[in-house]
Parts: C-alpha cells; sequence; structure tokens
C-alpha cells in the first residue's frame, strides 16, 4: 500500500454508490457464483501489532469483528459436507488468526474433514506461544501435506517491513519463520507494493531472503509468494462496467468472488455472517446471507478494491 500523495487524483465521490449503476450511466458488472474453492474465516480483527497500512484496521484494541469460535466454524464445514461440495481450500485470517484461542482446534477440524487448510500469519508471538506450537506441530505431523502456513513479509529487507510494522517485527517474524522451518511446516509468503519496484525485483529480493534463511518458498510461484497491489482507497479508480469483461480480456469466473466466500462475526451479533470477499469485511453491502448455501449467488463490483485489486490487479487472496 502506498500512502495518498497531493499529486495523486483522489477517489470521485459519485463513484461506487449505486449497486447497479456506475457514475456515468454504465450497467456496472457483477460476477456470478460458479463453484466454491475457498472458504476464509476471519478469526477476528485482533492483532499483536497495529500495522501503517491495515487494510482491516487490525490492532491490539481492534475486536470489531470478534473471535469465531471452533463451534461456529464448524457449522459451516457441515454445510459443505450437506451440499457435497468438498474438499476444499479452508483459509484463515485475522487479525492475527493465532490470537484466537480456537486456531488450532478449527484448523484441526477442516484437515480431519480432508479440507486444505491455509492460514495467514505474521509468524510473532502469538504463533510462538508454548501450546500453540504443540498443537501446531501435531497438526503437521499428521496432516502435513494439507496444512500451509502463509508468511507475512512486507518486503525482504528489515527497513522497509519494519516501517510498516513497526521496529524490530521482521526479526520477530524470522524467528518463527526459522522455528516453522525447523518443524518441517509447508510456507509460503505474501509481500505488498511498497516500495515502487517491479515485480521482477520484488521477487528477486524474496529469492535473496528465502535461500539465506533455507526456506522452501519457490519466489517465482505467485501462489507461494503473493505480491499484493496497492489498495489505497482514497486513490482514483476507474468502476467496471459490463463492458470492461471484452475491453480488458479478463473473465470474471477468474475473480476471488466466483469461487470463494468469507465467514465473519461482528461484535455485537448474535451469529456469523458470509460476505462476499476478504477484503470487504465492514462493508454491509457485501453481507450475502447466515448460511453458506444462502450466499452462493452473483456479486456486484461496487467497491474500489474490486477494481483495484481484482479486475485490474489480477490479484486473489487464495492459493
Amino acid at each position: 500500500m502506498s500512502v495518498q500523495t497531493d499529486t495523486e487524483p483522489r477517489l470521485d465521490p459519485a463513484k461506487f454508490r449505486d449497486p447497479d449503476v456506475t457514475s456515468k450511466g454504465e450497467r456496472r458488472a457483477s460476477v456470478d457464483f460458479a463453484r466454491l474453492e475457498t472458504l476464509w474465516f476471519n478469526t477476528g480483527t485482533l492483532c499483536n501489532i497495529e500495522c501503517l497500512n491495515c487494510y482491516i484496521e487490525s490492532s491490539p484494541t481492534n475486536d470489531a469483528l470478534v473471535y469465531l469460535t471452533r463451534a461456529e466454524a464448524a457449522r459451516f464445514l457441515d454445510e459443505i459436507d450437506e451440499m457435497g461440495i468438498g474438499p476444499v481450500e479452508i483459509g484463515f485470517t485475522g487479525g492475527e488468526p493465532f490470537m484466537n484461542p480456537d486456531m488450532a482446534a478449527m484448523a484441526g477440524d477442516a484437515l480431519a474433514r480432508g479440507h486444505e487448510v491455509l492460514i495467514l500469519t505474521n509468524a510473532m508471538r502469538p504463533m510462538m506461544r508454548p501450546k500453540v506450537q504443540k498443537d501446531m506441530a501435531a497438526l503437521n505431523a499428521e496432516y502435513g501435506g494439507r496444512l500451509t502456513l502463509r508468511i507475512s513479509i512486507d518486503h525482504y529487507s528489515a527497513a522497509v517491513h519494519d516501517a510498516e510494522r513497526g521496529e524490530g517485527a521482521f526479526e520477530k517474524t524470522m524467528k518463527g519463520v526459522r522455528w516453522l522451518r525447523d518443524e518441517g511446516f509447508r510456507l509460503s509468503a505474501a509481500g505488498r507494493s511498497l516500495t515502487g519496484e517491479t515485480e521482477d525485483e520484488a521477487r528477486a529480493g524474496f529469492l535473496r531472503l528465502f535461500e539465506r534463511e533455507g526456506l522452501d518458498i519457490p519466489a517465482q510461484d505467485p501462489s507461494r509468494l503473493l505480491i499484493f497491489p496497492e489498495m489505497d482507497e482514497s486513490a482514483d479508480v476507474p468502476e467496471i462496467t459490463t463492458e470492461c469483461w471484452g475491453i480488458l480480456g479478463v473473465d470474471p469466473g477468474a475473480m476471488m468472488c466466483a469461487t470463494s466466500r468469507m465467514i465473519v462475526k461482528r461484535r455485537g451479533d448474535d451469529a456469523p455472517a458470509v460476505i462476499a470477499c476478504t477484503l470487504t469485511p465492514y462493508d454491509e453491502e457485501f453481507e450475502l446471507a447466515r448460511t453458506l448455501a444462502g450466499a452462493l449467488k452473483p456479486v456486484k463490483l461496487n467497491h474500489p478494491h474490486c477494481a483495484r485489486f481484482c479486475v485490474l490487479g489480477g490479484a486473489s487472496c487464495s492459493a
């Protein structure tokens, strides 16, 4: 992510207002649901650190999305079984997932049902607690081929990473990564466009880091090292119309919302909700249903992230 400057165009306030029509009166694009490939669980927005540009504003005090419980997650795993659409990828994100006391148990439940599990983590103190280490090591010993931890590493240099996450954060993360490496976990990593480098330059830098640390993460594989585009909501971005698919040569079926959904539990709600996208956790317009079956319907691309991250950025949160 980048900081908005006075020379960059700001988002026109008339954009992304009507779910059906753009500010120019054109028909807004939507994405039909195709199949479930990834079900995300947001484990809660609490995090052990507060990053400078966190899109979800996670912090040690933000509990706008409260901890999801093992029983609540299991209800959606039950739905997958009932619909006969598994196994799929089950992703866990936050906040920092290992802040949630049920994290290892939820992962174990998904793995026991035959799903692939992906956990997004900063690999810092919450993951390094002795009980968490013990529980995760046991899961890796039993299901290691289907369990992946994706480590958030904003940049291969400590200085740039720490500028985003706080002084000393890089070395704390690398300490956790070394433990995961030594325990034989399958790892991937996620960085962001923070420095104006080309993607090739960023991948080359990460390759040097991975080789130095002895990490089995192929830096040229986009599914194992994700380089996310900028997501500054204040910067201008075009709205996506139905004509854009042909103009851009983009397949709507390749968008995240064609194949994934996310479970969140908002503070004050009595039950979790199913939302369209990992990038819009607070926007009630993207809440689809309280059941997975009810949420498998078209999604209208009425958010700047739809354009910047998915359609134009070509990125995906899934492995």
